[in-house]
This record gives structure tokens, sequence and C-alpha cells, in this order.
């Protein structure tokens, strides 16, 4: 019996690799990216770096490099000027499972989320998304003010 769960509690271990929290403290303290998209790499079952972007890029261009049928965890960095005029920064964190990607897919994200999360120290919101008028770029600017 005890094998068996060992098993199950292994396949949503998955282990983060350390570009991750790298790339993540780039993004986070040296302003070198806008967003980080990450993938589980089931081969290696790890969380790796799929793609960064560069400071200039904007959120539309985050938004149309996440996949339209697979699940990713992402973090954006959000730059917003607060009503007292003050220029502010605030990282949110993404968990993208759109409803049409494989539930193989799905269950794999969702079981592995806390334990990637928990390594992006610094994160100041979290959004879960389905589709993308649930990261609307209204919802960010809600959330931060």
């Amino acid at each position: 019996m005890s094998i068996r769960f060992r098993k199950a509690n292994a396949s949503s271990g998955m282990g983060v690799a350390d570009q991750c929290k790298n790339t993540f403290l780039e993004l986070q303290r040296k302003k070198v990216h806008r967003y980080v998209i990450f993938k589980i790499d089931e081969k290696k079952n790890e969380v790796v770096v799929e793609k960064t972007g560069d400071p200039a890029e904007s959120y539309d261009d985050f938004t149309s490099a996440l996949p339209e049928n697979d699940c990713r965890y992402a973090v954006y960095d959000f730059d917003y000027v607060t009503p007292e005029n003050c220029q502010k920064s605030k990282i949110f964190f993404f968990a993208w499972s759109p409803a049409t990607s494989r539930i193989r897919s799905k269950m794999l994200y969702a079981t592995s989320k806390e334990r990637f999360r928990r390594e992006m120290d610094g994160v100041h919101y979290e959004i879960q998304a389905t589709d993308s008028t649930e990261m609307d770029l209204e919802v960010l600017k809600e959330r931060a003010n």
C-alpha cells in the first residue's frame, strides 16, 4: 500500500529546475524580463523555463506567448501608476489551464502547482485562468490597485 502511495506522490511531486528560480529572480530583482513562462518537462519530471519576455514586451505579447491548448505556469511583472501618481510594480503568478488542454496535462499542472508556486517567493497575486477573459489586463489593474 505504501509503495502505491509513494508512486502517486512522486507523479505530482515535480522537481523545479534551478534555472526557474534564477530566471524568476532576474525578473524580480534585476527587471531583466517582463515575463517568464514555465512548462513541465515530463521526461525530466521537472518544471523548466520555456520562454522569457524582454522588458519592452507588452501584456499582449505575454498572453499570445501562452499556448492555446496546453497548460503553463507564468509570472508577469506588471507596471502601473497608482491614483497618487506613483510608479509601482506587482508580480503576478498565472496557472494557465485552458479548457481545451488534455486532462492529463491539467491534472499534472494542478497537482504540481503549490510546490512550484512556493519557489516563486515574492509573487504578489495569483490568477487561475482557463481562458483569456480570466486574465484580461483589467483583471490585473483591479488586483494591483
